[in-house]
């Protein structure tokens, strides 16, 4: 059975509808991804800073006070039956 040639046409215009909204909604995508990525960076520099910060002002303190050596306890060897 052989199409005519109007509805290759009409066939044809909804493929490149298809594609037209496929290409929108990766180029969205993509600048959502972006957008994120960037959003992400900016958050790791602001936590850097901070780290930064808080290193430096222990630094000046000195080094923290060791806690006291656990003390080990005897080991029990035990029989197994």
């Amino acid at each position: 059975m052989a199409k005519t040639t109007e509805e290759l046409s009409a066939e044809r215009l909804a493929k490149a509808e298809r594609r037209r909204l496929a290409a929108e909604s990766g180029a969205q995508a993509i600048a959502e991804i972006e957008r994120d990525a960037i959003a992400v960076r900016k958050n790791m520099e602001r936590l850097r800073a901070l780290r930064e910060t808080r290193d430096a002002a222990a630094a000046q303190v000195g080094p923290a006070p060791s806690a006291p050596a656990a003390k080990r306890s005897k080991r029990i060897k035990r029989i197994v039956r």
